[in-house]
């Protein structure tokens, strides 16, 4: 992490446009599951579901991306993304979950923690006062974990941490007035798993740069490897801001 701060610290040095700057956005909100599927061992575990076997509340998250922008085209940023999503329940079978058993009908409780990190970078491809285009990728570091609990007893995590790489794309579209259309996507798909995530909504200008956001975000994905299957699927209820400081 200390790395990725002093990275973005030594571009701003580089670049002392005046074009440069920087910026934050944050965002709040809702989130409620659509499915969460899990396996653990992917061999030889019991497979269920946070969403489908257990009752899972919607959550509430908050996400913060400081970012830089140097050369007028150049946009570099961190996300820093915490969640914790808890569900709770009991099992129509016998769910062996890294190693434990859980018996059917036994009260469960089951914590759902998926914490994202991304260094993003993007490129303006293209800008007219209707349309603005950028593209790049991100580093997003996964930390994340999945725990299991039956009484004082009974319980079990796994355990995840991993560097994957994605592609990004930022579109904005201005109609006229202070209104205007956005879809941002950092995505990527590969032969042992997948992850996208994508906002869509409207941002209400100011004055100067900074705006109002809206909208829905999902975020899916997941991996199918030996240690761990997971699948999920997230939607978001979004609100926030983008601020030019």
């Amino acid at each position: 992490m200390r790395v990725i701060i002093a990275l973005i610290l030594v571009v701003s040095g580089l670049f002392p446009t005046a074009r440069a700057g920087w910026w934050v956005e944050n965002e709040f909100g809702t989130v409620f599951g659509g499915y969460n599927d899990v396996r653990v061992p992917a061999t030889t575990g019991t497979g269920f579901s946070f969403t489908g076997d257990l009752d899972d509340d919607p959550a509430v998250f908050a996400r913060l991306r400081p970012g830089y922008t140097f050369g007028k085209r150049h946009h570099l940023s961190l996300l820093l993304a915490p969640l914790r999503l808890e569900a709770e329940g009991s099992f129509d079978q016998n769910v062996t979950f890294n190693g434990v058993l859980f018996p059917a009908g036994a009260p469960v409780e089951g914590s759902y923690r998926f914490d994202s990190y991304r260094l993003r970078y993007r490129y303006q491809l293209y800008k007219t006062p209707e349309l603005v285009l950028s593209a790049g990728a991100s580093a997003k570091i996964r930390d994340a974990s999945i725990t299991l609990s039956s009484g004082s007893e009974l319980s079990a995590r796994k355990s995840n941490t991993g560097f994957v790489p994605l592609l990004s794309f930022r579109g904005e579209w201005h109609p006229g007035g202070s209104l205007y259309g956005l879809l941002d996507v950092d995505a990527l798909v590969g032969p042992q798993g997948r992850a996208e995530d994508v906002f869509l909504g409207l941002g209400c200008r100011l004055g100067g740069s900074s705006s109002l956001l809206a909208g829905y975000r999902f975020l899916e994905g997941g991996a199918d490897v030996e240690e761990v299957y997971n699948f999920t699927m997230l939607h978001y209820a979004s609100f926030g801001a983008r601020i030019e400081l």
